[in-house]
């Protein structure tokens, strides 16, 4: 026992064994017990708020939580460990007053331990932001699908600005009123540099406010190469994002959708559709007239056709063909229904072209070619 006693005391860089030998026990359990205490932490402030939970699991919360967690639990370990230990005199190292490696390792931990607690407050609020959430499914407006992702990032972004200057008044002494002050003073030129910044966060309120669309809406922006179709997924600070029908994402600027032109599909309470059916020449006058009359009582009687009248008439003569206008409107604004409706009538006025005797037109030329007795002979 004795022996063990002085191998314990036995001094090591100026440590003794039996510190070194804690520092590494204390690190050893750190990096093995990191996960299974953040789990229980992580257990353990979900029980605080459960009540207010609603539909969000604790395994959602685990994910979102288990990291920081998990991370400031290694650091507070690594504090303990390293506190066991003592910096050799021989190495010269300045005390942590003063300026040197030991001054710069003491700061960089303390940022560490900011960005550990400001990455936890994101990941709160972002759990905070997932309850509202599927709240806001089970209603049937819209807006506050767009509202809460909205706020979210809002909070998210405040949290940062205050751990941002939380840091530099903790850690590095930083008077933060007099810097505030000073940014003041500056604003103008930073408001300057970041004018399209402002201007595409400013947009994002006034299209909240506004509402010309919100999240799920189909929507059209811009003219000719430069226009975009696609579906909202997001309203940010900078930009909304569209997902286009061939399922690319495309971030377009929120300055943009407010200064210019935007068809929102989605509000339609109708689609047009407007093409010609083209008939052939010989096609018999009774023929042509009985298979206007028909497209018109099929339009009529179809339940999604019916709401306004349809237009269907003999409008001319084509090259080939006899030329029948067909103009009638569609009762929904999805899509893809609007064109399985649109397929549905085409197999309708198939069916009545040969039902009733009629054939479809195709590109004809008549080719007259002369003989070499038409042409005289010369001497």
């Amino acid at each position: 026992m004795e022996a063990f006693q002085e191998w314990w005391t036995q001094r090591l860089m100026d440590n003794s064994i039996g510190d070194l030998v804690l520092f590494a026990g204390i690190v050893l359990a750190a990096l093995l017990f990191k996960r299974v205490l953040s789990m229980v932490l992580s257990r353990f402030f979900f029980r605080l708020v459960r009540q207010e939970v609603g539909m969000v699991s604790i395994g959602e919360f685990i994910r979102l939580m288990r990291q920081p967690i998990e991370s400031l639990i290694l650091l507070i370990m690594l504090y303990l460990a390293f506190d066991r230990l003592s910096i050799p005199q021989h190495w010269g190292w300045a005390p942590s007053t003063t300026f040197g490696f030991r001054l710069v390792l003491n700061r960089f931990y303390q940022t560490s331990v900011m960005a550990t607690l400001a990455w936890i407050g994101i990941r709160f609020v972002k759990f905070i932001g997932l309850i509202f959430q599927k709240r806001a499914a089970l209603t049937e407006t819209k807006l506050d699908d767009q509202l809460v992702p909205f706020i979210r990032d809002l909070v998210i972004l405040g949290v940062l600005g205050v751990a941002f200057f939380a840091t530099l008044n903790i850690v590095y002494d930083v008077n933060v009123v007099a810097l505030v002050t000073s940014l003041g003073i500056g604003g103008l030129a930073i408001a300057l540099a970041a004018r399209e910044t402002l201007e595409n966060l400013f947009a994002s309120f006034a299209i909240l406010l506004d509402g010309p669309f919100v999240t799920g809406d189909t929507v059209t922006t811009g003219t000719g190469p430069n226009q975009i179709t696609g579906t909202v997924e997001k309203i940010g600070f900078r930009s909304t994002r569209l997902r286009t029908d061939d399922g690319s994402q495309i971030s377009v600027p929120n300055r943009l959708l407010i200064s210019q032109s935007l068809d929102n599909l989605t509000q339609r309470s109708q689609r047009r559709t407007k093409f010609w059916l083209r008939l052939a020449l010989e096609t018999p006058p009774e023929t042509l007239q009985t298979i206007v009359e028909q497209i018109r009582q099929m339009l009529a009687q179809h339940p999604l056709t019916h709401q306004n009248p349809a237009l269907v008439q003999f409008d001319g003569f084509g090259e080939s063909s006899l030329d029948i206008l067909i103009q009638y409107y569609v009762a929904t604004s999805d899509w893809r229904e609007y064109n399985r409706i649109k397929e549905e009538v085409n197999y309708h006025l198939i069916d009545i072209v040969h039902r009733y005797g009629g054939q479809f037109a195709f590109p004809a030329r008549m080719l007259y070619l002369r003989t070499q007795s038409e042409f005289p002979l010369e001497h």
